[in-house]
């Protein structure tokens, strides 16, 4: 994509890094279900996965209602699972409960990344009035924001303490 001329360039652009971002976050956080050892955290994780892709449909046809068809490579994302994939995946740690605290803590990171993007785009298209836009965004964004805080609870009353 060539440089943002506008705010329209603007929220288009983010939305097709969302898609991008999303793609990469969908298929890690499926690798990091399977390494769960709590089976609660992998359902979660199972279901974020499936919200995930759920959030991505949306992305497209709000980009589709735009013009646009293709996404844009998330290099923030990237980065994010890269490091999820080094610390959670590829380390070679012998304690499930410690693995469990792990990967929390770096879907978290991921959901956090989400929340921002989410939320910039939401405010491009407010300015926009893009209503119809703005609803599905911020649905996705609470979305985000109940995943977090009930990932953070499980860690909270059970994965950390598993971990101690």
């Amino acid at each position: 994509m060539s440089a943002p001329e506008n705010l329209t360039d603007c929220y288009t652009e983010e939305l097709a890094d969302l898609w991008s971002a999303n793609d990469q976050m969908e298929k890690v956080v499926r690798e990091l279900a399977s390494k769960a050892g709590d089976a609660t955290l992998k359902t979660k994780l199972e279901k974020g996965a499936e919200g995930i892709a759920k959030h991505t449909k949306t992305i497209k046809e709000l980009l589709d209602d735009c013009g646009v068809d293709e996404k844009e490579h998330c290099k923030g994302m990237e980065g994010l699972v890269k490091e999820a994939r080094k610390h959670a995946l590829d380390a070679d740690i012998s304690d499930d409960d410690v693995r469990d605290v792990i990967i929390v803590a770096q879907y978290q990171r991921m959901c956090h990344y989400g929340i921002c993007g989410f939320g910039t785009t939401k405010a491009f298209a407010e300015a926009l009035g893009k209503s119809d836009h703005v609803a599905k965004l911020d649905a996705i964004t609470e979305d985000i924001y109940n995943t977090d805080e009930n990932l953070s609870d499980l860690a909270e009353r059970s994965v950390n303490l598993a971990a101690k």
